[in-house]
């Protein structure tokens, strides 16, 4: 059994139309890679040290893949998460993986890691439980080769702009050693994420609060000196790069309440008296906040909406976040959005790029919404559905209504490093797909078409997040 790494896949089967896709194709390929938003930490690169084994570099990081395994009954203690995951035997994890192989046949997880095996590590045959060790050993010995580096990779994959995810308190430390390395000439930019400090529904709210106000030299220990130290820190992250501010929230609900009001809410919030309705209210006021801010530092927003976080309490209680179970829930942005686009929906200095795992909502509200305002932005699939019928289905849903410059360009939204090629990859051949059929009925020309797929990849970004 051989792993499929076909030249055309992804591309149409008719031969009519995967010949226009492949010309299509053949002027993205080799085009830079910007990455506006992810989860790669920036140290990785700062101290550009071999990774230590396979399953750290493919298992231990991408809950993509840990999830499918944990459905069939493995503790995530074996995938190096929770205190005895400090102690997981990688070998061991890698074995439960290329013995659980086909989990991931037709997933996007498992897309990846094929294209990722065979590019880098020329391997073409499928993992399995007898050939686990091979494998492993194969990878384990060319992870010691310079071009293996994360430096290395970082220019190999011809990444021309790469943005983290980092907490308001961070200081930055890494982008700034990045930045004052004349060895180094990549573009990293730290993205702020105040997710953590805008929802009293947030856990530990208040401590997060506390240390918010101490990192920016704040002693007034009110609302007024809450909002100073998040405009605090959005300078310092924008001074040290960033160009967004991110927010991944469960509903994408906005509010305007008065100073008062919010100053009520916010000293209540601190000593526990507040209701939850007040405290949708609040974080609500925050998110139009967020808005206002923006108009004034010029940071792209990006919302990601309808997400119930760590699903399962008992998981997130022993392994923390990110271990694959945040799980989709409706989506509603028309009516949560009124507000903040209401008062800052035409102000020329605000982009908010929506980001929604409702696909219902890509043709209902997102598109439609940026079928409008100029500030609105319909943000490319993300979780589940960065995949490649899901993005299919996108094109098909948003393009029609706001056709291809009202969007974010791709984005990888990965902690995992080696798949961000494969992932770019995958977008650009689903679009030269769409694009192609387009082209064969007669709706675009093929020079407008290679114009588009080729905006897609580099200016449609660069101009969403002002780069």
């Amino acid at each position: 059994m051989r792993t499929n790494l076909d030249a055309a896949r992804l591309l149409p089967s008719d031969p009519a139309l995967r010949a226009i896709a492949e010309e299509l194709y053949s002027s993205v390929a080799g085009l830079p890679i910007i990455s506006p938003h992810g989860h790669v930490d920036p140290n990785l690169l700062v101290e550009n040290k071999p990774f230590a084994n396979p399953a750290e570099l493919f298992i231990f990081f991408d809950h993509y893949v840990t999830r499918l395994l944990h459905t069939q009954g493995f503790s995530l203690e074996n995938f190096g998460k929770g205190e005895a995951g400090a102690n997981a035997d990688p070998r061991k994890a890698w074995s439960i993986l290329c013995s659980n192989w086909h989990m991931l046949l037709g997933t996007s997880s498992g897309y990846w890691l094929t294209h990722e095996f065979a590019t880098l590590f020329g391997i073409d045959e499928a993992p399995s439980a007898e050939n686990a060790d091979s494998l492993y050993d194969l990878i384990a010995t060319e992870l010691l080769e310079p071009r293996m580096l994360p430096r290395a990779l970082f220019e190999s994959f011809n990444i021309d702009f790469l943005a983290t995810t980092d907490d308001p308190c961070d200081d930055l430390a890494g982008h700034q050693a990045l930045a004052a390395d004349p060895t180094f000439n990549g573009r990293v930019a730290p993205t702020f994420r105040p997710d953590a400090y805008l929802d009293p529904r947030a856990r530990n709210w208040v401590a997060n609060v506390d240390r918010l106000l101490a990192i920016a030299g704040e002693s007034d220990r009110s609302y007024a000196g809450f909002i100073r130290a998040l405009e605090n820190r959005r300078a310092y992250f924008k001074a040290n790069g960033a160009v967004s501010c991110d927010h991944g929230v469960l509903e994408a609900y906005t509010t305007i309440l008065s100073a008062e009001a919010a100053a009520d809410l916010f000293d209540r919030a601190l000593d526990g008296t507040i209701t939850a309705h007040e405290q949708r209210e609040f974080a609500g006021h925050m998110l139009a906040e967020m808005a206002r801010m923006s108009t004034e530092d010029g940071l792209v927003m990006t919302i990601h909406a309808g997400v119930i976080r760590n699903h399962s309490t008992a998981t997130f209680s022993k392994f923390g976040p990110d271990t694959g179970q945040d799980i989709p829930v409706a989506a509603e942005f028309t009516n949560n959005l009124r507000p903040m686009l209401e008062a800052y929906g035409l102000h020329p200095n605000l982009t908010a790029i929506l980001f929604s795992l409702d696909e219902t909502t890509w043709s209902r509200e997102v598109a439609p919404l940026a079928g409008f305002y100029p500030s609105v932005l319909i943000g490319a699939p993300w979780w589940f559905l960065d995949a490649p019928d899901s993005a299919t289905r996108f094109r098909e849903a948003t393009t029609e209504i706001a056709g291809f410059y009202r969007g974010s360009g791709f984005i990888d939204d990965t902690r995992a490093f080696l798949s961000i090629p494969a992932r770019h990859d995958m977008s650009r051949r689903v679009d030269c797909a769409f694009l192609a059929r387009l082209v064969a009925e007669g709706r675009l020309t093929l020079d407008q078409a290679k114009r588009v797929a080729i905006d897609l990849v580099v200016e449609i970004p660069r101009k969403a997040f002002k780069l």
